[in-house]
């Protein structure tokens, strides 16, 4: 598992008890609704329904979550957000993206261009970086009650491209096409495993290793760029000791 993708990881398990949650329900409810203006309904819509699967993920209560379809569906005020990605780069020479969905730019690139600045990193310009990562579906399946094997054989025949098994153990990353993101992870919950989270990503083709102190600085920086309001999800091609990710999941 790359040191990005426990990053995620613990993010996300940090989001369901964090103190933001409202923040979080913000930027999950806007996440659907940018995907329901594709249609409301989530049998005909598979990035709807990704996008409500990774909402229940996160413990966002159902209503929430039909008050965001309904937005998009209906137009209105979701026809003045548009989505935006930008590049830049982080301490110690690491390719940052940053997914935003926004309705105001200037206050979007203002707000990113600061978040560099006091991060040790600065904005790039289009294609700078986005070339070294490759848009995939990410899934976290839990392996604490299942032999990881049984998870990866799960995955792969359910259509996977790849499976890595965290240095514990304790889940297993699949990587899929992205358009296989929500069949692969259904098959692999119907098989009978726990499937954490699961989520379209741009995954780095390669990785920068950091030393403890660059990864602490990258690890700050990208925390606040997610801070931001505008921000969707921010991807990055560091590689995290695991003395520094330990420490950001105490």
């Amino acid at each position: 598992m790359s040191g990005h993708s426990k990053w995620s990881s613990i993010k996300h398990k940090k989001g369901k008890l964090d103190a933001k949650r409202g923040q979080l329900f913000t930027k999950l409810a806007r996440d659907v609704t940018m995907a329901a203006r594709g249609g409301g309904d989530p049998e005909m819509n598979a990035s709807l329904r990704l996008a409500i699967s990774k909402a229940k993920d996160s413990n966002m209560p159902s209503a929430n979550i039909e008050r965001a379809i309904q937005r998009g569906a209906g137009g209105s005020e979701a026809d003045n957000l548009e989505e935006v990605t930008y590049e830049g780069y982080g301490p110690g020479g690491t390719a940052v993206l940053v997914d935003t969905v926004t309705d105001n730019r200037n206050r979007t690139v203002a707000e990113l261009r600061l978040a560099f600045s006091r991060g040790g990193g600065n904005l790039a310009e289009n294609g700078a970086v986005a070339w070294q990562f490759e848009a995939q579906g990410i899934i976290t399946v839990s392996t604490t009650d299942n032999d990881p094997d049984d998870v990866q054989l799960a995955a792969i025949e359910a259509g996977a491209l790849d499976v890595d098994v965290s240095s514990d153990g304790a889940s297993v990353e699949v990587y899929t096409e992205t358009g296989s993101t929500v069949a692969v992870r259904e098959a692999i919950a119907e098989a009978g495993f726990e499937v954490e989270s699961a989520d379209l990503a741009k995954v780095p083709q390669s990785t920068v290793d950091l030393d403890e102190s660059a990864a602490t600085s990258t690890l700050k920086l990208l925390e606040k760029l997610d801070d931001i309001d505008d921000v969707s999800k921010v991807h990055s091609n560091a590689n995290f000791p695991d003395s520094v990710l330990e420490a950001a999941a105490g």
